[in-house]
């Protein structure tokens, strides 16, 4: 049996799992949510990442996967670790400070505690190298945009890859010839669309901080905020903070999990019931937009542990678009189940579907790919 540990490091969890890379299955593995936010120091993820390790010194592992956000332009696939390639993870912390500081605390603990086993980084923003120019660019002088490297890269993507594949074969069609829009909803959250499995266009941009309403980031934000904010004397790491972890729905509900603000708004809190408001605003804009860009779709696709469980925000997202096509069963939307299925009205044009996602599968694949070559 070829074992590979697969790490996932994110802003506020560590996912960890053991897979049997011959068959795909997993061996055992674990999440711990709900920890302290990367922008701090980390230290809490540390310490779960550290107990983990020494839990693993006798299993019999070939390669240690590890999900890395952000891999810029450097990176367009899944990279064996050396001291530089950690280097250059390291460098590019800048542009996704919630998820590489973290990231880069599961791959220096794995190193270290198993100095003979290969470490791979699997990125987040490569699925998203097939982004067109005209999705990829922004609107700024050339010479500044060569010097920073400055585009959208979108993230996400091993999960998207994964979803895309799983939703074809659902579906009973070739993915080479589907349409699809996928939201990928959790504390981070960001929207894709995918035609014939290729990204085409995301929501999330440079950073993971364009786009969607999320956890604690603002998501699409006018530039002129932060100048104005500027000019009044916010400091840069100030606004740094403001951005990452004080705003998106912890600003608008007091906290950032789905589970308590659907909760409280169930009972009433108008607070709560304003900040879904303009969660589901945001969504049901791209989903508008990228309805546009593909010229319809086939399916819409929910995946995340916000996407997967929250039956009222998916209804939210699809409801009135009957005339789009669009149209959603709210006895499966509301009915508890595992596993990929479809919610929509049989009747309904385009599939509406659950589709769980699989990063840590996908991870352990390409970390397999990465040390065969």
């Amino acid at each position: 049996m070829t074992v590979v540990f697969v790490l996932n490091a994110g802003s506020s969890s560590v996912k960890w799992r053991l897979v049997d890379g011959e068959t795909g299955t997993t061996i055992r593995g674990g999440v711990v949510e709900r920890l302290g936010h990367a922008g701090a120091d980390g230290r809490e993820h540390g310490a779960v990442i550290s107990t983990l390790l020494a839990g693993l010194e006798h299993e019999r592992i070939a390669v240690i996967g590890h999900r890395v956000v952000h891999g810029g332009d450097r990176f367009a696939a899944a990279a064996l670790i050396t001291d530089e390639v950690e280097h250059q993870i390291d460098e590019l912390a800048t542009l996704a400070p919630l998820h590489n500081p973290v990231n880069l605390t599961g791959i220096r603990a794995a190193r270290a505690a198993f100095p003979d086993i290969p470490n791979v980084a699997v990125f987040d923003t490569a699925f998203h190298r097939t982004l067109p120019a005209a999705s990829a660019s922004y609107a700024l002088p050339a010479d500044l945009v060569e010097r920073h490297q400055i585009r959208r890269y979108g993230f996400h993507g091993i999960s998207y890859q994964h979803v895309s594949a799983r939703t074809a074969e659902l579906l009973g069609r070739a993915l080479s010839e589907l349409r699809l829009i996928i939201f990928h909803l959790g504390n981070g959250a960001s929207a894709c669309a995918v035609a014939g499995g290729r990204s085409v266009e995301t929501s999330m941009g440079m950073t993971p901080l364009e786009g969607l309403v999320m956890g604690t980031r603002a998501g699409d934000l006018d530039p002129g905020v932060l100048l104005a904010l500027g000019r009044a004397g916010v400091a840069w790491d100030r606004l740094e903070a403001l951005l990452t972890r004080e705003s998106g729905l912890r600003a608008l509900a007091g906290t950032e999990d789905m589970r308590d603000i659907h909760a409280v708004a169930a009972a009433g809190d108008a607070r709560a019931a304003a900040a879904l408001d303009v969660y589901h605003h945001r969504l049901r804009h791209y989903l508008g937009a990228y309805l546009a860009q593909l010229g319809g779709a086939d399916a819409i696709v929910f995946t995340g542990g916000v996407g997967e469980n929250a039956a009222a925000t998916r209804a939210a997202v699809v409801s009135g678009m009957a005339g789009l096509g669009i149209l959603i069963d709210p006895a499966r939307n509301e009915a508890r189940a595992d596993g990929a299925r479809a919610i929509s009205d049989p009747s309904s044009p385009v599939a509406v579907l659950i589709v769980p996602t699989d990063e840590g599968l996908e991870i352990a694949r390409q970390s397999l790919a990465a040390v065969s070559v």
